[in-house]
């Protein structure tokens, strides 16, 4: 398969073109609220990749889409307000992306997955964002616009680099090239597996990426260039653990999990960035722990249909 390319997305590689509908519809109705999905993503690896504007910056690197995710729902309001899982929250990326399209909303997200730990949580909120927003308000933006902003919140928020990207293709995505579109290039892993997952809690992404990313990226970038020569889910997780190593991130406690489970028979590697565990098939179970179970997503971010489809498929087993 030919490398994926944003400006490019047609056909089979085109993320949206089962669920997401009516984006590019100027002066066309308008609704009271919508609803986007966007997959949970675990990164398993990625170098840090600055430049002057935000839409260009990103990362390079690889990671699972996962079936459990974030439900983003928009609604015409006469003031901002941004909640998640019921409670009131402030979410810079979210803001960003409600200045770009320049639209008041309430903004109500729902996930089952940890926040804070390593799954994309804030990316998935400022996607879903402008998926819905773009829908209700009739803002008339194409998919790789979209995509942009939310890019950019991410990035200005400094809470993430290659989420929203990796979200929005769903898969096992590769980062060739850093950035949002048009400038970001993705390719992928043909692959689709059972995931389970352990969280321990929290881990600034911030404070990562505000520090020296030297040793990271280097390893971030052999990561990557070894899993493109062997594109199988078994060679991305085997790296991802090596990278957590090389990066100097794996915490006592993650190490010793991932070590069990590796003793076990299975695959598994930090969530980056997060205190979180992920293998793959039954590898936790097996291991002895009680793990959540998800699947890699095999499509990308999208709007939920006025039945309540979202084409997610099955959320775990």
């Amino acid at each position: 398969m030919s490398p994926y390319r944003f400006a490019d997305r047609v056909g089979a590689d085109d993320c949206f073109s089962n669920r997401l509908t009516a984006t590019v519809r100027k002066g066309g109705a308008m609704s009271d609220e919508a609803t986007a999905f966007v997959p949970g993503h675990v990164t398993g690896f990625f170098s840090v990749h600055r430049a002057a504007t935000p839409a260009k910056a990103g990362s390079r690197g690889g990671g699972l889409t996962l079936t459990d995710g974030v439900d983003v729902r928009v609604e015409r309001a006469d003031e901002r307000r941004v909640t998640l899982n019921g409670r009131e929250t402030s979410v810079p990326a979210v803001e960003y992306v409600l200045d770009a399209l320049d639209v008041t909303a309430a903004v109500a997200a729902e996930t089952a997955l940890p926040v804070g730990a390593g799954f994309g949580v804030s990316g998935g909120m400022a996607l879903g964002t402008a998926l819905a927003a773009n829908e209700v308000f009739g803002a008339a933006r194409t998919e790789n616009d979209l995509v942009r902003v939310a890019h950019e919140g991410e990035v200005e928020a400094g809470t993430g680099l290659g989420d929203v990207v990796a979200q929005a293709r769903g898969g096992v995505p590769l980062r060739l090239d850093p950035g949002a579109p048009p400038h970001g290039e993705l390719d992928g892993v043909p692959a689709a597996a059972r995931v389970e997952y352990v969280s321990l809690g929290e881990l600034s992404t911030a404070d990562v990426l505000e520090g020296s990313t030297a040793r990271l990226s280097t390893a971030g970038v052999q990561a990557l260039e070894e899993v493109r020569e062997e594109p199988t889910l078994a060679t991305f997780v085997e790296r991802s653990r090596w990278f957590a190593e090389q990066a100097g991130l794996l915490t006592d406690e993650v190490s010793g999990i991932v070590d069990d489970v590796v003793e076990a028979g299975g695959e598994a590697s930090m969530a980056m960035l997060g205190h979180t565990v992920f293998a793959l098939g039954h590898g936790l179970t097996d291991a002895g722990y009680d793990a959540a179970a998800t699947r890699v997503h095999p499509g990308g971010a999208g709007l939920t249909a006025a039945d309540g489809a979202n084409g997610a498929g099955e959320r775990g087993e």
